[in-house]
């Protein structure tokens, strides 16, 4: 008897937690209930037949309350909400680096993803001072009572117009977008076509280039001819690979970049030093380079030499720049390695702010976009952080500093940040000593698809 009113109350225990319910049942019933059970010996396999049965009837039978969970296994698909099916929660696709300490990451919606690009395109640059939320809450109350009204005084004054000089837009000669990309995935060339479109809408009647790193400076009439004639494509990667100076299967997944600027006749740049001088600097140094094709690779060689003695760029050279050496030989040494990046990234620098600042082209505030390989552009230690030291060599009165030019990680993973985790690194420099040339790993980073949210870390509220 025991055992049966067991399973009675469990029936009625499951009747009332799937359905949310109350049941009541008279104590009539009940007795009657009992009573038949003395009578009748119950196995436990017929136990537990009535345990499904009156599962079943039990959970089928009454109506779900609005709001309620449906954990009942035997409901059909399109009565589930969903249709059964995990639906993960949608996440940005584009996420600012704040220059915080230590760097956050401010994600966008996708409505603002085309209003940020289309300002990189008017010329803004990217900020590197941290980005502030201007509505009013309990973080700044204080600060903008305080300081609000010194600001109002000041205008009264005359001290500053009345106008905030952090809303005020920077005005630059000339900006630069650098993209990083892996060479290897056709996605990350799709994703550069969508930016740089997106980027060029408000640029009409002004000048615009694209920087390619991969693309030796010797074959820039190559990429004139390409632009500006019928040559196909095909015959482009056919005459850029005749000596074998660049790989074919980087050329290939860069096809739709190639088309887009065929596409728009916007003016290509090669970059990269001679395949001869990087195999001499490599195995012999430096200084066996050829004096007139180094001349054109380093044009500021006093700053290029300067460059090495500064605490911020060795920690940038500890920290990345050396992370990517592989030794090719059984001589070659990290300081081979360095001596080879350092040579490319200036040569980078030199040739875009050669093109910027023609004559020409620095009449017009030229925006120059580049693809280079995210392990030359991230840290802002690359061809990227030494372009305004370069073009202020060439032009000294030139307006660009660190601000006009941003930096974009296409589709980056833990790994190409230099993480040994799952989740991003966002910098380097995080050791006492070190902490005040702390450098963010980019200004933004920009995915094809909503990437996993595991991999992203110190996430703010977006925008």
């Amino acid at each position: 008897m025991k055992f049966a009113n067991f399973i009675l109350g469990l029936q009625l225990s499951c009747a009332l937690g799937f359905t949310h319910t109350k049941v009541s049942l008279s104590s009539s019933s009940l007795q009657m209930s009992q009573s038949n059970n003395e009578d009748s010996s119950t196995s436990r396999r017929e136990a537990l037949q009535s345990i499904l049965i009156g599962t079943s009837v039990a959970v089928t039978s009454f109506p779900m309350e609005a709001g309620a969970i449906n954990l009942n296994p035997l409901t059909p698909l399109d009565q589930v909400s969903n249709g059964g099916n995990f639906q993960p929660a949608k996440r940005a696709t584009a996420y600012l680096v704040d220059s915080t300490i230590p760097p956050t990451l401010v994600p966008f919606r996708a409505s603002r993803e085309a209003a940020i690009l289309k300002s990189l395109g008017s010329g803004s640059g990217t900020p590197k001072s941290p980005y502030i939320e201007e509505s009013l809450n309990l973080n700044n109350i204080m600060n903008k009572g305080v300081f609000g009204t010194i600001e109002l005084v000041q205008s009264v004054v005359g001290g500053n117009d009345g106008e905030d000089d952090s809303n005020k837009k920077a005005s630059f000669d000339a900006s630069f977008v650098f993209m990083g990309v892996d060479y290897n995935e056709p996605e990350d060339a799709d994703l550069a076509v969508g930016i740089m479109t997106d980027v060029l809408k408000p640029r009409r009647g002004m000048d615009s280039a694209l920087a390619l790193e991969f693309v030796p400076l010797s074959m820039q009439s190559t990429l004139d001819r390409f632009i500006g004639s019928s040559m196909t494509t095909e015959e482009f990667i056919d005459e850029l690979t005749k000596d074998n100076s660049i790989s074919r299967d980087t050329l290939m997944t860069q096809v739709p970049i190639f088309k887009f600027a065929k596409s728009k006749q916007l003016p290509l740049i090669a970059c990269s030093p001679e395949a001869s001088d990087v195999q001499t600097v490599r195995a012999e140094g430096l200084q066996n380079v050829n004096p007139e094709n180094r001349a054109k690779y380093v044009i500021d060689a006093e700053g290029f030499i300067a460059w090495t003695q500064d605490p911020k760029n060795r920690m940038y050279t500890e920290k990345s720049l050396l992370k990517d050496f592989k030794p090719i030989s059984e001589r070659d040494a990290p300081g081979n390695f360095f001596a080879e990046k350092i040579l490319r990234h200036e040569a980078m620098a030199s040739a875009i702010a050669k093109y910027t600042t023609s004559p020409d082209q620095i009449k017009s505030n030229p925006l120059i976009l580049a693809i280079a390989p995210i392990a030359d552009v991230r840290y802002l230690g690359g061809p990227n952080g030494r372009l305004p030291r370069v073009c202020k060599t060439i032009k000294n009165d030139l307006k660009v500093d660190e601000e006009a030019v941003t930096t974009i990680l296409l589709n980056p993973s833990a790994e190409e940040t230099l993480s040994k985790s799952k989740y991003m690194r966002l910098e380097i420099g995080t050791k006492p000593d070190l902490l005040k040339y702390q450098t963010k790993v980019a200004d933004y980073l920009w995915f094809s698809s909503m990437p996993k949210v595991n991999s992203l870390p110190r996430l703010m509220n977006g925008s």
